[in-house]
């Protein structure tokens, strides 16, 4: 039976009273961050890690970022700050060596999600934040049951919460669509990552 993480995101978030905890959310790109932030924003403290040595090549890299204080800007989410994570593609080429022959939605991106979530885990746990969570799951091309379950692992191990949701959900990737329409947002039509590309 599978686990309704929508469902979970807002019973935490019900359940927070009005308290704003710090929130370190993992962005892989303006388009997904627009949807998601209008869902955490009212609830958390956010700050944004843009941490993603999957993406591919260095141009493509930099292009995605640029978008991300457009968005903030547009957005007018004057107190949300960006963390920029060190890009180093051999992170991300060592984690799935042998696996780059692999199926889109196998293996090779759940060693992809496993490791840009421990970067972030790691980020949240060295800056003091209570949360961490991504926007991965808005799009419906990444297995949401998939990413839950690799951050609640790395929860556990770096002693930082994990912020379970499935941000498609409510329309969630549909809202990103809209929104990167009315920001002027570069959206891009592959997850970054070389082996997915063709």
């Amino acid at each position: 039976m599978r686990v309704d993480f929508n469902k979970m995101f807002e019973e935490l978030t019900e359940g927070l009273g009005g308290r704003r905890p710090r929130l370190l959310l993992h962005s892989c790109c303006a388009p997904c961050t627009s949807a998601v932030l209008e869902r955490v924003h009212p609830f958390f403290d956010v700050t944004l890690y843009y941490f993603n040595p999957n993406t591919h090549p260095a141009e493509e890299y930099e292009k995605r970022g640029a978008e991300l204080p457009k968005l903030l800007r547009a957005g007018g989410y004057e107190d949300v700050e960006i963390i920029w994570g060190e890009y180093d593609p051999m992170v991300f080429f060592d984690a799935v060596k042998g696996l780059e022959g692999e199926p889109e939605g196998g293996a090779r991106c759940e060693r992809c999600f496993d490791t840009r979530l421990s970067g972030t885990a790691a980020k949240a746990r060295e800056l003091g934040f209570e949360y961490f969570g991504t926007t991965l799951t808005v799009s419906p091309h990444k297995d949401a049951e998939v990413i839950n379950r690799v951050g609640l692992g790395l929860s556990e191990e770096y002693g930082v919460a994990w912020l379970p949701a499935d941000f498609k959900k409510r329309d969630g990737y549909l809202r990103s669509i809209r929104l990167s329409r009315e920001y002027g947002l570069y959206r891009q039509c592959y997850c970054g990552c070389v082996f997915s590309a063709d």
